[in-house]
């Protein structure tokens, strides 16, 4: 039969074996602090810390919980519209999420997404990344494990990146790629100005504008086409064969979301990878991409997708179908963001590729812990959560500047005076 405690305590010590007592109660001490359910915290508070240190407006969300010193930062950038995802969580978020448990953040991701009624908007999406990454930080700050570990731990060591090599000349595109790969990358984005006009991701020489029946921003698709293809040429046959290019067009050759279904035409005379899903919020756009295997790489910005459990769901759904992850990591994404891609990049077995952005020394007085760049490799954080403490003084020294277009983009057009999606 079962044996009390008190019982068991009274046979030994009628065996004459009392100074084993103390060292058996605290032994079973220790055994009860580590299984008893640790106590599940409460939404206390929900801000926004906004600050533009590096020429993009960037946007994250704090979770504060009823317990001492327990929260955790979501990243919720939105440059382009950045002013609507403050109003966005605090008067709508916030209000419907006050007082609920942290722990069940799938049940929360879908609440918050069904909570507006119609869905898949950008500004809602990076709303409810930055409640989704918040509370992933707070699960990881709790459990005193990185978020990587959480997830099901690492698939590699570290992430293999690539970096952005540009010019408006050829031979400054090879000079700059050649220190990148001194670096240590072996992944290069090469973009080339195109003379007179808005060339895409690279400076451009003002002079030889083409005619054109207005005084816009010039772009001529033919043209770039040709200088794209000349540079690719010029980079493989001077930079070699070890190095990999990436060359990015946006919109502009044009493919953009709603024209998804070029794909298949695509797909039949090219061999070439392709990566597409940037500008994609809606999972009518990455999943017949993807279970069609149109693409090679899916490209999501993870927090217009809603943050990190749907973007998990996106790679687990393209490892299904042979197609890997390439997450965009522009200069507009955070450092909670980058970090949050570098975690997907770790535990995802079909992780591809991983655009890298530097952080400058304002950048990281304000997010302490940003990921690390060593011979083209991203390194997660080992610390619990995100691994990154944000000053909120430092980020209140570096708040949103005035711009003619309040951080958003202007209008490119064609010779003829069409306006082109960018």
């Amino acid at each position: 039969m079962p044996i009390s405690r008190r019982r068991f305590l009274s046979s030994v010590a009628g065996a004459g074996i009392l100074s084993a007592a103390p060292r058996f109660t605290l032994a079973e001490a220790q055994t009860e602090r580590a299984t008893r359910a640790m106590p599940i915290p409460h939404i206390k508070d929900i801000s926004v810390i906004e600050c533009e240190p590096q020429g993009a407006r960037l946007t994250v969300v704090k979770i504060t919980t009823d317990q001492d010193g327990l929260y955790g930062y979501g990243c919720a950038t939105f440059t382009q519209r950045a002013d609507l995802v403050k109003p966005a969580v605090e008067r709508y978020l916030k209000p419907f999420l006050l007082g609920k448990t942290t722990d069940r953040i799938e049940d929360i991701w879908q609440s918050c997404y069904d909570s507006s009624y119609w869905k898949n908007g950008p500004v809602l999406n990076n709303a409810i990344s930055g409640i989704d990454q918040a509370l992933w930080d707070i699960k990881g700050r709790q459990a005193g494990m990185p978020v990587y570990q959480l997830a099901g731990g690492k698939c590699r060591e570290a992430v293999d990146a690539y970096a952005h090599a540009s010019g408006a000349e050829f031979d400054e595109v090879v000079d700059n790629a050649r220190k990148l790969m001194a670096q240590g990358f072996r992944n290069v984005r090469v973009q080339v100005g195109l003379p007179g006009m808005a060339g895409y991701g690279s400076q451009h020489k003002e002079q030889g504008r083409p005619q054109a029946l207005h005084d816009k921003p010039l772009f001529d698709r033919g043209a770039q086409m040709r200088r794209a293809i000349k540079l690719l040429e010029i980079c493989r046959h001077q930079l070699g064969d070890e190095v990999e290019l990436l060359h990015d067009m946006h919109e502009r050759l044009p493919l953009s979301p709603e024209d998804l279904g070029y794909f298949r035409q695509i797909r039949q005379n090219c061999a070439t990878p392709i990566a597409m899903g940037e500008l994609f919020n809606s999972p009518h756009e990455w999943q017949p991409l993807i279970t069609e295997q149109l693409i090679d790489y899916i490209r999501v910005h993870v927090s217009e997708a809603g943050g990190f459990s749907p973007a998990r769901k996106i790679a687990m759904l393209a490892e299904q179908f042979g197609v890997k992850t390439a997450w965009h990591g522009p200069g507009d994404v955070s450092p909670v963001g980058h970090m949050a891609n570098v975690t997907l990049d770790l535990v995802s077995y079909n992780f591809g590729i991983q655009e890298y952005t530097s952080f400058n020394e304002r950048t990281q007085a304000i997010f302490q812990g940003c990921p690390e760049m060593r011979d083209g490799y991203l390194w997660v954080s080992e610390k619990p959560g995100w691994g990154i403490e944000i000053d909120e003084k430092e980020a209140a020294k570096a708040p949103f500047t005035a711009s003619q277009l309040n951080g958003g983009w202007g209008e490119i057009r064609l010779r003829d005076g069409t306006v082109i999606k960018q």
